[in-house]
């Protein structure tokens, strides 16, 4: 089972916010103040009704003062928008959610529900001025009034099929602490389902009643003294109590160099213990839907990199719904997962261009329209990709013409964990394309230790028998010897050995005679250059070309195309 959508009216700023699309990871996006943080909020209500309503509570019998407190549940005169609480009809918070069953599920809740479904399950709560919501299946249809009968059951059947946390961001040491608290206590719970936990509890209990009959006699015996009336005293600790205590009184100390009780950490160090112990599902029978709001709160700016590879591998087993206001959480891969609340709505992101203007973003011209990067090192290696690589994938060159895909040159190897930062910073998916030399690994490796780089997104340009190689040597010298010769007056011949180019290329220069420094380098790679600009068909040589190819692929998977 999965959550499709989403659909808040009247809670708090949001007064409509209509079938908000639910991925594999969905990201709500922007400006303070503008509800973010309510629809995940409402979304926490929800599924805590949900739940409540499966186990038959109701929060009609709670007191308000502690409803006041308790943030997961509904309270009118706190969650329904302020400003139209005077009016006389429509005082209604209303929440719907759109559950995705699998086809075993269906058949399961044909057997639990007797009733049949489509394979989508469309739930709606409305909550009143007193507090008590009611739940019905929205769906139409002659069967759609004895579903609504059987609302505790389906709560039930969904509370069974999904795991749900919420990770707000946390403000004070007690909301911290609560978050971790009620993160181990949800992996404690699986053991009261095990015959020797239960066996355990048991015995326990055996042997805490005769110290608690014996306490109740002594409270017994003056009570009924002077108040004859009395018949009898007792002091108990109920199942749940037992359980409850076991699996929520713990200590988590943590040795960062000083063993210190979690209490007394950071808010950053607690949130990430508690997004920590979500990535192991509770229940791998069940779903699970993990909304954390601001993730990258009380973090420290290197701390946001490693913090988002932690979401990453959430991913994989889990829904994710956050809030943020950090680009580097954005999905730049799929841009309608993205998520714009303003003026008390939400709506998909359009493009890139309004998540950089909402979060205030200001791209570089050339990087207004792109989604994608490839980063070279120098402006030579981008003059002869951008005339190579249209003639070895046409997907590639639609994307190179219309923006999409533009090739950036970072001035040298030295600069790479810079321009990359600034990248995502301007929400671009990058490759990195980079010499295969003792510069281009420093700088890789530098890249990598600053979580900026990962071996799926960078491709070296290698060549069998070279410990060292640059773009140069994948190249057909025929294409460019005679340039070389008539600009330089060097015959460069066949360039035959196992270094890389430039070293064979000056190696030549300085047999001729000729002078050979950094400045004349960059000439002769310029030449190079505009000569497979002129020529990209015959360019590549067939026996050194596998990183090009590889290139190739490469970025027609970061592309999806």
């Amino acid at each position: 089972m999965e959550l499709v959508n989403f659909s808040v009216t009247n809670f708090r700023s949001i007064t409509k916010a209509h079938k908000i699309s639910i991925s594999g990871t969905t990201i709500l996006i922007g400006k303070n103040n503008e509800g973010k943080s309510n629809i995940l909020k409402a979304l926490d209500v929800a599924m805590n009704i949900l739940k409540n309503h499966a186990y038959r509570m109701t929060y009609k019998r709670q007191n308000s003062s502690i409803m006041r407190r308790n943030e997961s549940s509904y309270f009118w005169e706190r969650d329904f928008p302020i400003s139209i609480q005077s009016r006389k009809t429509n005082t209604s918070t209303i929440l719907r959610l759109e559950f995705l069953l699998s086809s075993k599920e269906i058949t399961e809740f044909k057997s639990e529900i007797k009733s049949n479904l489509n394979g989508t399950l469309p739930i709606e709560i409305k909550i009143g001025k007193d507090n008590t919501p009611s739940i019905k299946v929205a769906k139409r249809g002659s069967g759609t009034k004895t579903l609504n009968t059987k609302s505790n059951r389906i709560a039930e059947f969904i509370a069974n099929k999904i795991v749900f946390n919420y990770i707000p961001a946390v403000r004070t040491d007690h909301e911290a602490l609560e978050v971790v608290q009620r993160m181990l206590s949800q992996h404690l719970r699986v053991l009261e389902e095990k015959e020797e936990y239960i066996n355990a509890l048991k015995t326990i209990e055996n042997l805490q009643k005769p110290i608690l009959d014996k306490l109740s006699n002594q409270i017994k015996e003056p009570l009924v003294e002077f108040l004859p009336t009395i018949k009898d005293v007792k002091i108990e600790i109920s199942d749940e109590k037992r359980r409850s205590l076991l699996r929520n009184q713990l200590d988590i100390i943590v040795d960062d160099g000083t063993a210190t009780n979690l209490s007394y950490k950071g808010d950053g160090v607690k949130s990430l213990a508690a997004l920590g112990l979500l990535k192991a599902k509770i229940n791998t029978q069940s779903a699970s839907i993990i909304a954390i709001e601001e993730p990258e709160s009380h973090l420290h700016p290197a701390a946001i990199h490693q913090l988002k590879d932690v979401i990453h591998s959430l991913e994989e087993n889990n829904q994710v719904i956050l809030t943020t206001h950090n680009p580097l959480f954005v999905d730049r891969n799929d841009i309608k997962s993205n998520i714009i609340v303003h003026n008390s709505n939400a709506k998909p992101a359009k493009g890139i261009k309004q998540i950089r203007d909402l979060l205030g973003i200001k791209a570089s011209d050339n990087l207004i329209n792109a989604n994608y990067v490839l980063v070279v090192e120098g402006e030579d290696d981008v003059i002869t990709l951008k005339a190579l690589l249209p003639t070895l994938s046409e997907k590639i060159a639609k994307a190179i013409k219309s923006n999409l895909l533009i090739i950036d040159q970072i001035g040298g190897a030295g600069n790479l964990s810079y321009k990359l930062t600034l990248l995502g910073n301007s929400l671009c998916v990058y490759h990195t394309f980079l010499d295969h030399d003792e510069a281009g690994r420093l700088a890789y490796e530098k890249a990598e230790e600053d979580n900026l780089i990962t071996i799926k997104s960078n491709t070296f340009i290698t060549c069998n028998g070279s410990t060292n190689s640059e773009l140069e040597d994948s190249l057909n010298v025929s294409v460019y010897k005679d340039s070389i010769n008539d600009e330089y007056g060097v015959d460069i011949g066949r360039l035959s050995g196992n270094k890389k180019w430039s070293d064979k290329v000056k190696d030549v220069f300085l047999t001729q005679g000729k002078q050979w420094n950094d400045r004349v380098e960059s000439k002769v790679k310029y030449t190079v250059a505009n000569s497979v600009h002129k020529n990209p068909t015959d360019a590549l040589n067939e026996h050194k070309r596998n990183s090009i190819d590889a290139l190739v692929t490469s970025l027609e998977t970061m592309m999806k195309i």
